[in-house]
């Protein structure tokens, strides 16, 4: 069995486990250079945080323990296909390999609602069911400016 499958089996085993816990079927693991920074489950029964995916969860571990919001060179094992929360966060924290055990198609088969999501956001503003616009403040310049400004200051 490869390192790969290994912790995706990890990741689908914790999934199972969060289950018989009464929480949702996700789990996931993130690994660097071989070793495992977080195994984490999907907490949002405990919580009430939606926020709380597996995939975040372990982000937030992960981070933690490095220290740094930079995770590049870290590797994702999720049981099933990162929302697109997770799979944006994750790229926002500098990942860029991940593996899944299983499809949001799959998981639409059972009551869960990720693929519909990945396929709304995909359309314009308009057509999506959470309206989202723009009011630009006439008065205000955009804070990215100062933001670039502290950071070339760094």
């Amino acid at each position: 069995m490869s390192e790969h499958e290994a912790h995706l089996r990890d990741a689908v085993a914790l999934a199972q486990d969060n289950v018989a816990e009464g929480g949702s079927p996700y789990g996931a693991v993130i690994v660097k250079d071989g070793v495992v920074l977080a195994r984490t489950v999907n907490t949002i029964h405990r919580t009430n945080d939606p926020t709380d995916h597996a995939e975040m969860v372990a982000l937030r571990e992960a981070s933690r323990r490095l220290g740094s919001r930079d995770l590049a060179g870290c590797v994702v094992y999720a049981s099933g296909q990162p929302c697109p929360m997770c799979h944006a966060a994750m790229r926002l924290s500098g990942i860029r390999e991940g593996y899944f055990g299983y499809t949001a198609e799959e998981a639409d088969r059972y009551g869960m609602a990720t693929a519909g999501i990945y396929a709304e956001l995909c359309k314009p503003l308009e057509e999506q069911p959470m309206r989202l616009r723009q009011i630009r403040p006439d008065d205000r310049e955009p804070p990215y400016a100062a933001w670039r400004e502290q950071r070339n200051k760094s």
